[in-house]
């Protein structure tokens, strides 16, 4: 990093960032919902059983809060402006006003916020590069906005350091994969039958869900729902790096992959001094979105998310996600609100994620604190 090339980029703070490229998901369809919900193993019918939301209060398919990630190339916060610079995502901050139901069709204004120098005891210089973006739906109203940020960091230095020589993939046996099986199967939607405000005292526990072991295939997954930032092939790869020539990691057999390839491809990984394939940011705090959702029922509403994105998560590794309730409030005669301490961890026991939630539930008792 050099100073010019910083001054240069805080230059831009305030601007709205133009995108060239279009976004992943332009439209709110069925399709769009059922692939983002199987993308981050989401099986709420809510989302996915067209007969089962029709029947429901929504009257129909709503999305997953989430899903918005796919909306914009940039909703994980723009991190343009430092050529060369390896960046990794580190958190969002969401604040929705309603849900996302079925032709609401979304669009993203992304404004670079902000780029705040860190203290690093690992990889050199480190700039917090945040962005906020606005999501409106296609009747004007805003549906929902976020701030996202990522890391950008002198990521050579943290491997010489052989800051996560720690970390090693894990090797499952059979009767580990055998009950890994049985948790998900054990994994349940609270559904059309109401979570009230008033049983849910500070100190409830979420019940706790899974996510992986993760897979060079889960990645993929995840793609399908997310579309990612630079998933080319053929002739639009090599459009691509004609306009982005700086994208181009080339794997071992000298051909270009784009700089994500590091969520797949083992090798690349190490090269960016991780020393293996890893997840994606939005992917994990989607799986919190999913545990909320899981718990509060169809009658509750995902207010805010507040994570950040502190370790990797390695090919191999299993994400446990969890909560905790920490505050209740009353909003009005009809609604109160839960705040939550939420986080995922690692089979090692350690935290990748930490954050907050908000999520309003319905009163048994109208007019009563």
């Amino acid at each position: 990093m050099t100073d010019a090339e910083l001054a240069r980029l805080r230059s831009k703070i305030g601007q709205v960032v133009e995108v060239k490229e279009p976004p992943y998901l332009t439209e709110l369809t069925r399709d769009a919902i059922r692939h983002w919900a199987e993308a981050i193993g989401d099986r709420n019918p809510l989302f996915i059983n067209e007969d089962y939301a029709r029947a429901s209060l929504h009257g129909g398919l709503v999305a997953p809060p989430t899903i918005l990630y796919a909306f914009s190339r940039l909703s994980i916060g723009y991190r343009g402006g430092l050529p060369g610079i390896h960046s990794m995502f580190a958190g969002s901050h969401w604040r929705w006003r309603r849900p996302m139901r079925l032709g609401d069709d979304p669009q993203a204004k992304v404004t670079f916020q902000d780029l705040i120098e860190l203290p690093s005891r690992f990889a050199g210089r480190m700039f917090k590069q945040i962005s906020h973006i606005d999501f409106v739906a296609k009747g004007g109203d805003l549906v929902a906005e976020s701030e996202s940020w990522g890391m950008r960091t002198e990521r050579q230095t943290a491997e010489k350091k052989k800051k996560y020589d720690y970390l090693t993939s894990k090797v499952y046996t059979r009767p580990e994969l055998d009950d890994i099986a049985q948790r998900y199967r054990a994994e349940r939607c609270r559904g059309s039958v109401p979570l009230h405000w008033e049983d849910v005292p500070v100190g409830t526990l979420v019940p706790e869900i899974i996510r992986g072991p993760y897979t060079a295939t889960t990645a993929v997954a995840f793609e399908q729902g997310w579309g990612g930032l630079f998933i080319r092939a053929h002739g639009y790869l090599f459009d691509f790096l004609d306009r982005h020539p700086n994208a181009a990691l080339l794997n071992e057999y000298g051909t270009p992959e784009p700089p994500e390839a590091v969520h797949w491809d083992g090798a690349l990984a190490r090269r960016v001094g991780v020393p293996n394939a890893y997840d994606y940011g939005p992917e994990r705090i989607s799986w919190l979105g999913t545990l909320l959702t899981n718990w509060m029922g169809d009658a509750g509403f995902l207010a805010e998310l507040y994570c950040e994105v502190r370790r990797f998560n390695l090919i191999g590794d299993l994400t446990h996600c969890s909560a905790e309730v920490t505050e209740a409030s009353v909003i009005d005669d009809t609604t109160g609100r839960i705040k939550l301490d939420v986080k995922a961890s690692d089979q090692r026991g350690e935290d990748t994620v930490l954050g907050w939630a908000v999520v309003h539930l319905p009163r048994r008792s109208p007019g009563r604190a």
